[in-house]
């Protein structure tokens, strides 16, 4: 009998919360692109990381540009160096290119939303284009992280380990 008294308190309990209490996104609604937070756009401006190749770094693969932070630990020769300064220079070009069309086509999905023009057919179209800019850009930092393995030794692959704590 002491069962439904308690889930009759809890019932009580959440039905007694005030209408006032605020949802987990207010505040969002005035983003300029309200699926993006501020850090978000930052990090598809700049090409930054943003954990899209955590499958690559801590399964053995190591990154550009930790691998050039660390040169003089791994004991990187300058040909090394160079060829992951190059490799990185490209790699941020080409992240942040499609960080920006990310960013534009989450643009274009709340825009459809803004205007009240969303459709399941034009949702579904938005979101393939979407994912597929997004694939393409995890795709580059993994690649990175390929090219990254195959310019360093297996003992310089080791140290990387050693130096990132794995």
């Amino acid at each position: 009998m002491k069962i439904p008294a308690v889930v009759a308190c809890v019932t009580l309990a959440a039905c007694a919360a005030s209408p006032h209490d605020h949802s987990a996104y207010a505040g969002q609604q005035d983003r300029a692109i309200k699926a993006l937070s501020e850090q978000d756009v930052a990090g598809y401006r700049t090409g930054a990381g943003m954990g899209l190749a955590k499958a690559a770094e801590l399964n053995g693969y190591p990154g550009p540009m930790h691998s050039l932070e660390s040169a003089k630990e791994l004991g990187l020769t300058s040909a090394q160096q160079e060829e992951l300064g190059e490799l990185m220079r490209a790699h941020k070009e080409e992240a942040r290119h499609l960080g920006a069309e990310v960013i534009r086509l989450e643009g274009e999905l709340d825009a459809l939303f803004a205007k009240h023009a969303a459709t399941p057919e034009a949702v579904d179209a938005k979101l393939a284009q979407i994912a597929s800019a997004q694939a393409s850009l995890r795709a580059s930092h993994l690649k990175a992280h390929l090219a990254t393995t195959a310019l360093l030794t297996p003992e310089q692959i080791d140290r990387y380990q050693h130096a990132r704590g794995y």
